[in-house]
């Protein structure tokens, strides 16, 4: 396994983004473990979190690409700390685009920010976890509607290797409609292999997310 998942895993725990105990979702079901991606908050928080994200687009995705692209509005920060980060680590020098809620008429108008999208440009799509995939279905066609670009994929900070409409599950079907691969950072199923190999999950923590699993993992 590489080793910036490792180190990812604990920065997650030390940020307080990765926490386990009794949880309900949005969606209703009740998880032993919760990732809030908002609790990346600080410059060296947001600094390493875009290093993590470099990695893991050069390890899935290599480096020719043009352009970092990050929904809005958890989208924006990630687009822009990780195009410094590519630079920061491989020299790379990229651009970053996002796009508004709604449209500006004045200014800098538009539904973009950033850069302009070109033809010919090859974009990868930047998200955090806590996505159900509509802000995917939403964003992908106002990329398209652009310019005549690629998507070379989507990454992810974490995959919870669950099945319905939730992260991965639902990302991977727009991705699918559209034809470009996902990856993330980690995956859960990753994640608890390292705590394991560290003996930081008690028998009856392991007892209830293998339960977990048992019921809403991903096939």
């Amino acid at each position: 396994m590489e080793e910036y998942k490792k180190e990812f895993t604990e920065f997650m725990l030390s940020c307080e983004a990765l926490k386990f105990g009794d949880f309900t979702l949005k969606s209703g079901r009740k998880s032993p473990f919760f990732m809030n991606a908002g609790a990346y908050v600080t410059g060296r928080q947001l600094h390493d979190l875009a290093v993590y994200y470099a990695k893991a687009i050069h390890d899935n995705y290599g480096l020719d690409f043009d352009v970092l692209f990050g929904p809005a509005y958890k989208g924006i920060p990630l687009a822009v700390a990780a195009a410094m980060a590519v630079y920061e680590l491989y020299g790379k020098e990229v651009r970053y685009c996002c796009n508004r809620k709604e449209a500006k008429d004045h200014g800098d108008a538009g539904i973009l920010l950033g850069t302009k999208l070109k033809d010919g440009d090859r974009v990868i799509m930047i998200e955090d976890v806590t996505t159900s995939g509509k802000s995917m279905e939403e964003t992908v066609p106002i990329v398209k509607a652009q310019a005549d670009v690629e998507i070379k994929g989507l990454i992810v900070s974490l995959d919870r290797n669950e099945r319905g409409k939730t992260n991965m599950t639902a990302l991977k079907e727009v991705s699918e409609t559209y034809g470009f691969p996902t990856a993330a950072i980690v995956s859960m199923k990753e994640v608890i292999e390292i705590l394991k190999e560290k003996d930081m999950l008690t028998d009856e923590l392991l007892g209830r997310i293998d339960a977990y699993y048992e019921q809403y993992g991903a096939n």
